[in-house]
């Protein structure tokens, strides 16, 4: 992913703050020999402190062979996303039509070291992170290793605790154009109100009230 530096995040925090509110993403590893990559959707639960996300998967799924061959995987996200018409992109004093239409977006991309975990108590442990991030208001039996009615479905998935080594982010919501551009362009995503026309707005003004 290409990063220009008006583009990336002023700080982790940045990025952090938005990764929070975001848990669900693609798992991307490294194929087989002469296979493509492999490509998971996936919900996720990401811990700062530990550095650390973890989730699982189907026993039967295909990419356990592929990440035990190579455990270098990308957790990635994007979202906050809209298109941008040329027009409203045209710099000052220039004709509309000069303008050239862009995507404002805004991805974390984790690449991380993928540890398979098959231990039953250690899968429980991973389940009960999980379920603390998803469903903190409880409702539901305790996972336990040899508990119902967790204990006996354990066997059929594997869980995952993806290691962070390197976190790659980026908010592009026009941060090299002129500040009457972003104005223009602001309040035209205020006018068009589209899906994910706000998200996007909000990450433009407040990239440029910094």
């Amino acid at each position: 992913m290409l990063i220009h530096p008006w583009d990336a995040p002023s700080d982790d925090t940045e990025w952090q703050t938005w990764l929070a509110g975001h848990d669900f993403g693609q798992l991307a590893g490294n194929g087989l020999p002469s296979d493509p990559p492999w490509i998971q959707p996936l919900h996720f639960a990401y811990d700062a402190g530990r550095r650390e996300a973890v989730t699982h998967l189907a026993r039967p799924n295909p990419l356990w062979p592929a990440l035990q061959a190579d455990p270098s995987v990308v957790l990635s996200v994007v979202d906050d996303y809209t298109f941008i018409p040329g027009p409203w992109q045209a710099a000052e004093g220039t004709p509309p039509e000069h303008g050239v239409p862009t995507s404002f977006y805004a991805a974390v991309q984790l690449r991380c070291t993928a540890h398979v975990v098959d231990d039953p108590e250690e899968k429980a442990e991973l389940l009960r992170r999980q379920m603390a991030h998803f469903q903190p208001e409880g409702g539901s039996a305790p996972v336990t290793a040899d508990g119902p009615p967790y204990g006996r479905m354990l066997s059929g998935i594997r869980a995952l605790r993806l290691e962070v080594t390197e976190v790659r982010a980026k908010f592009k919501y026009a941060g090299k154009k002129s500040r009457e551009v972003q104005e223009r362009i602001a309040q035209r995503l205020a006018d068009r109100d589209g899906p994910r026309d706000a998200a996007a707005r909000s990450h433009q003004l407040r990239r440029m009230a910094v």
